[in-house]
């Protein structure tokens, strides 16, 4: 793709929000990590939200149009348009349809003998919301694009299912890339949306050129549900699923993580700062996760499985401390409300069951500081990412290459993560407490050389690729793809 091409970048969040000054502050969440080095890889205007009415404010300002901001750090310079929703369309938009949803279709979250009742308030929320939110972000594409020829736009995530086919009608020309972070779930996961749901948001999303996930096992499921679902003719060796007259490629990029970054905020002083007071409480070991309390990460099993894991050898005792440093996530929808109380709840019983006037089994730090984190994970024995699933959890990846006691990976095999650092990871079925406890003292009696072998293994993985080559990845199928039309 020539530099000279449009490059357009749409998300729900965008790089930066607005505060009551006018100020800005860093965007949150993951997609806005990995979406910032490739809006500084090359030049590119960037599609979001506006998050609050201070964000609306600085957009009605610059006449609701794209404008130049510096990060928060004033490194970086980004361009910008923040797009304005109805308040009560958007809170349908993310609250009823995005969350919870379609995030609980893609991490196999809903009790299906129990919910979710799809009734008119869900289906106007659909209509009302998310194609509303869905349609605003549409025509700020389309308007940011007047005028250029064969622009490329780049679409993110699970918000924004039903935007590319609204962009195709307007600009048939435009190549649409969209990147889904979060898991793809099998056909029938898919099944509780009502039939005319379903088949707008795989219509939107079909309307894409390229179609990329994480790994190999959501391309292949994206691929089924293409087949099971929409009846469409699928290429399961190339990637492709016939559409009308398109092809529509189906891809697999994991995401890296920036190693050299990483490494440069855990030599910082106030990295050491907290290294010296986790040093000053330390046991003899240290079981470490980091997380949101999202229902998906699987908090209340791994605290299960510590649980047994003390009971089943009580020569720990008094010899490892658990760190659970979770950051509390939309507390506004019920069941996460529920869930972080649950978990409370748990380490309050453990704590009592199993501690000691002067020990405390786990210390749960219900706060997101990327510094503390940092601090601990270069002194864990092992790292816990025990979800459900995920899509790739950059946990698994930041803390093999900051740690400085061989620390072992216990990781899920649904996470995204496991496709690349699987081999040198314990790896667990996360639904099986049993294994997981198993595992915790595995881990916690493996031999130095194995300890050793593993902790370089994932080292090497996880440094291999950086962020410029995810994004090079896509932007050379961009060209390829190109060719082809």
């Amino acid at each position: 793709m020539p530099e000279q091409v449009p490059l357009v970048l749409v998300s729900n969040r965008g790089p930066v929000t607005f505060d009551a000054a006018g100020d800005t502050q860093r965007g949150s969440g993951g997609v806005v990590t990995a979406l910032t080095g490739l809006a500084t890889h090359r030049e590119a205007i960037w599609i979001a939200s506006a998050m609050s009415e201070y964000d609306a404010q600085a957009s009605r300002e610059h006449g609701e149009r794209s404008f130049p901001v510096r990060s928060p750090a004033g490194d970086v310079e980004f361009r910008v348009r923040l797009v304005v929703s109805d308040p009560d369309a958007y809170d349908r938009f993310y609250n009823v349809v995005a969350n919870p949803m379609l995030w609980f279709i893609q991490h196999y979250l809903w009790d299906l003998s129990n919910a979710p009742d799809i009734r008119r308030e869900e289906i106007e929320a659909f209509e009302f919301g998310y194609n509303a939110v869905n349609d605003d972000l549409a025509n700020a594409v389309v308007q940011e694009l007047e005028g250029a020829e064969q622009p490329v736009v780049m679409i993110h995530d699970y918000h924004l299912y039903t935007l590319p086919d609204l962009v195709r009608r307007a600009r048939p020309d435009a190549f649409l890339h969209h990147f889904v972070h979060i898991p793809w779930t099998q056909s029938d996961a898919w099944r509780v949306l009502p039939t005319r749901i379903r088949e707008e948001i795989f219509t939107g999303l079909l309307a894409n050129d390229i179609v990329g996930f994480h790994t190999r096992s959501y391309q292949r499921n994206f691929l089924q549900c293409c087949r099971d679902l929409m009846d469409l003719e699928v290429d399961f060796q190339r990637g492709l699923v016939r559409f009308g007259e398109r092809e529509v490629w189906v891809r697999a990029y994991p995401l890296p993580i920036d190693h050299e970054a990483t490494r440069r905020i855990a030599q910082s002083a106030r990295v050491e700062e907290f290294e010296q007071e986790l040093l000053r409480r330390r046991r003899d070991f240290l079981i470490l996760r980091v997380d949101r309390a999202d229902l998906s990460k699987n908090v209340l099993r791994g605290f299960s499985a510590f649980d047994l894991f003390l009971e089943q050898h009580p020569e720990f005792s008094e010899r490892v401390t658990f760190v659970a440093q979770l950051m509390p996530s939309r507390t506004d929808v019920p069941q996460y409300a529920e869930y972080l109380e649950a978990i409370e709840a748990l380490v309050a019983v453990v704590n009592h069951r199993h501690g000691t006037p002067d020990w405390m089994p786990i210390q749960l730090k219900l706060r997101d500081d990327l510094e503390e984190a940092m601090a601990a994970y270069k002194h864990y024995d092992v790292l816990l990412v025990n979800a459900m699933f995920d899509g790739m959890n950059l946990v698994a990846k930041e803390g093999p290459i900051v740690n400085e006691r061989e620390g072992v990976s216990i990781l899920s095999e649904n996470t995204g993560a496991h496709e690349e650092l699987g081999q040198y990871a314990l790896s667990v079925n996360p639904f099986d407490i049993q294994e997981l406890a198993d595992s915790i003292h595995a881990a916690l009696t493996m031999a130095p050389e194995e300890r050793r072998r593993r902790a370089d293994g994932l080292v090497q993985i996880v440094t291999s690729r950086d962020p410029g080559d995810w994004i090079d990845e896509q932007l050379a199928d961009i060209r390829a793809k190109g060719r082809t039309r």
